[in-house]
């Protein structure tokens, strides 16, 4: 079995995400929790954000608004998405500025970053973390565990495993989950993999160019 790495998305949630690190302390395990930045201005959301930090985990920005990607965005709309954030984040983001771009449904492509995007990401010393596991919990509340097995079952290479902290009732599965993963002998690992880092602190790599449009709405 590959190595795994867990992340989750578009939270933080009062009534989910509590429940979530309760069952990663639990198990032991650090993951990375990509936010959308608006959840940050409510009290308990910013609570959730600075618990997840002080015990471990990893903040990402995930856009401010999680709308529409950013490649189908206006210049000015994709940097104030990322840029907002940023600010919301402030010091829980960590030195290597996590960003992670919102894909429709978990797809890769070029409707992920526009220009300007890539620009100001570039300039600002982010770090991009794609994925390559998308379970589909946001859709499939029930089924995710399997379809997330079936994937890590297939993979030659590491995982990077996006699940989402939102109140679907997912992540009532979520402790069944991870004890069979750790029952069947998994490696849990919080750096992701290196092929779904296309951007390091600002430095890219050749495969960036395919998640980005140079088109600006």
């Amino acid at each position: 079995m590959p190595p795994i790495c867990l992340t989750f998305d578009n939270g933080p949630e009062p009534d989910v995400t509590p429940g979530v690190l309760d069952v990663l302390a639990r198990r032991r395990l650090a993951a990375t929790f990509f936010v959308v930045g608006e959840k940050l201005r409510a009290p308990a959301g910013r609570a959730l954000a600075e618990r997840a930090r002080a015990e471990g985990h990893r903040l990402g920005n995930h856009t401010l608004t999680h709308g529409a990607p950013l490649g189908r965005r206006s210049a000015t709309e994709a940097v104030q998405e990322i840029s907002e954030t940023d600010a919301l984040l402030g010091a829980l983001h960590g030195p290597d500025r996590l960003f992670r771009p919102n894909g429709g449904g978990g797809a890769l492509g070029p409707h992920l970053l526009n220009a300007a995007a890539r620009q100001y990401l570039e300039a600002h010393g982010h770090t991009v973390v794609l994925w390559n596991a998308v379970p589909g919990d946001f859709r499939e509340p029930e089924a995710w565990p399997d379809i997330a097995h079936a994937m890590i079952a297939k993979a030659a290479e590491p995982v990077l495993l996006v699940l989402h902290d939102l109140p679907n009732g997912a992540m009532r599965h979520l402790d069944r989950f991870l004890g069979q993963l750790i029952d069947a002998g998994a490696v849990f690992v919080q750096k992701p993999p290196e092929a779904c880092v296309p951007l390091s602190r600002g430095v890219a790599r050749d495969d960036l160019a395919r998640y980005v449009t140079e088109e600006t709405a």
